[in-house]
């Protein structure tokens, strides 16, 4: 991958709508070899999908709920369960297996504190869980789904 790859991810993760002829002029190509290098970036997995980014509030759907979750077996069979049965719930929105102290993180997305208490009471009925802590958002401050990787002027993001 080169620069100019990095270039045209960076435009296709913040405006995915751009045409090829504007992806190119930003690049410096043409539009042929702009539209190759993005099925090629395609294939190579680098672009997973293209999406529209809609609004949760507009939607209804303002409450943001971080979800620890602790569990007593760590049995394959049971982490694949319990993973299947995560991945099936729309509110779920993120889902991490972690490392430290708690097992498993999800970020919820619902209506209110009501539509949140039914999808606790669905999570910990369907298995049996050692702990589960909820922290609500109480203000959405940043939220982005552009990756830190390219900085204007060719240069790559280097973490601090």
């Amino acid at each position: 991958m080169d620069v100019t790859d990095k270039k045209i991810l960076d435009l296709l993760q913040h405006d995915s709508t751009l045409s090829i002829a504007e992806i190119g002029n930003k690049v410096g190509l043409s539009q042929t070899p702009c539209w190759k290098r993005i099925q090629r970036l395609e294939a190579d997995g680098y672009i997973q999908r293209r999406v529209a980014l809609l609004d949760p509030d507009k939607l209804g759907l303002g409450l943001n709920v971080f979800v620890s979750v602790e569990i007593s077996d760590h049995s394959h069979e049971w982490l694949s369960r319990f993973s299947e049965a995560i991945i099936n719930m729309p509110e779920v929105m993120e889902f991490y297996r972690m490392a430290g102290d708690v097992d498993y993180m999800l970020r919820v997305v619902v209506a209110d504190m009501a539509a949140y208490d039914q999808f606790y009471k669905r999570l910990i009925a369907a298995f049996p869980l050692k702990n589960v802590t909820s922290r609500f958002a109480m203000e959405r401050v940043k939220a982005t789904t552009a990756l830190p990787f390219y900085q204007p002027g060719g240069k790559a993001t280097k973490p601090a």
